[in-house]
C-alpha cells in the first residue's frame, strides 16, 4: 500500500502572553491509502490541531506534512485549497451545513466548485444512499441532528475524496443515532475506497478502524494496528 499521508517531526506551538505553548511535539506517523485510521486522546491532547495540520488548514512550526504525495510546505494557500477541494473530504462534529441551502444544495456545493455538470444528480444519489430521499429540499433547521450529519456525510463523499477527515463525527448525536451514522460512514468509506482518518474520544469507534494513534499532552503514546 502506498502512503497517502506522511507526518514527520511535526511540532506546533502558540504564543500565550510571554510564553510559548507547545500543543504538538515530535509527531511522526503514516497513513496508508485506503486505510481506516483513528486518532484518540483526552480533551486538550492536540487531536483537532493535528487534524488541521494534516489537512493543510494550518501550518506547523516544525516538521513535514505530505498529503496525497505533496509536501504542503511547498504549496501556497491557494494551492493547498485546490488540493483539498480535489482530494479531501471533511465531516465535523457540528455538521457545518449552510443554513440557507437545502440538503440537496449543501451536498452540491463541492461538486459545483469543481464545475461538475452532474452536481444535482450526483447529490441526489448520495442523499438517497444515506436514507434522505424524502429530505432533499429540507433546510438544516428542518432536519434532526442525525439527518444533518447524514447530509454532511453525503457532502463529504460528493467529490469522491482520496482521504476523508472526520472530527468527532458523533459528538453531537445520541448513542443510537451516532451508531447509525458511523455505520453509514464505514459503509460509504468501504464502497468508495476512501482513506478515513477519524478524530474521536470514543474507543469503541476507534477499535472499528484498522489503526489507532493515541495522543496525550501533545505527544504520541501509542500507534498500533487493531484486529479489524
Amino acid at each position: 500500500m502506498s502512503k497517502i499521508l506522511k507526518i514527520t517531526g511535526l511540532e506546533k506551538t502558540y504564543s500565550s502572553g510571554n510564553k510559548q505553548l507547545t500543543v504538538l511535539q515530535d509527531i511522526s506517523f503514516e497513513v496508508k491509502t485506503g486505510q481506516t485510521f483513528s486518532i484518540v486522546g483526552p480533551s486538550g491532547s492536540g487531536k483537532t490541531t493535528l487534524l488541521g495540520l494534516c489537512a493543510g488548514l494550518d501550518t506547523p512550526n516544525k516538521g513535514v506534512v505530505e498529503l496525497c504525495g505533496q509536501d504542503l510546505s511547498l504549496l501556497n494557500e491557494d494551492e493547498r485549497a485546490q488540493l483539498r477541494n480535489k482530494e479531501v473530504g471533511f465531516i465535523f462534529q457540528n455538521f457545518q451545513l449552510l443554513p440557507t441551502l437545502t440538503a440537496l444544495e449543501n451536498v452540491s456545493v463541492p461538486l459545483e466548485l469543481q464545475g461538475s455538470k452532474k452536481a444535482t444528480a450526483t447529490s441526489k444519489t448520495l442523499l438517497e444512499k444515506v436514507g434522505l430521499a424524502d429530505r432533499l429540499h429540507h433546510y438544516p433547521s428542518q432536519l434532526s441532528g442525525g439527518e444533518q450529519q447524514r447530509v454532511a456525510l453525503a457532502r463529504a463523499f460528493a467529490n469522491a475524496p482520496a482521504i476523508l477527515f472526520a472530527d468527532e463525527p458523533t459528538g453531537n448525536l445520541d448513542a443510537e443515532t451516532g451508531e447509525k451514522v458511523i455505520q453509514l460512514l464505514l459503509d460509504l468509506n468501504k464502497e468508495n475506497g476512501t482513506t478515513l482518518v477519524i478524530i474521536t474520544h470514543d474507543l469503541d469507534l476507534a477499535h472499528r478502524t484498522q489503526q489507532i494513534l493515541q495522543l496525550k499532552g501533545g505527544k504520541i503514546v501509542t500507534n498500533q494496528p487493531t484486529s479489524v
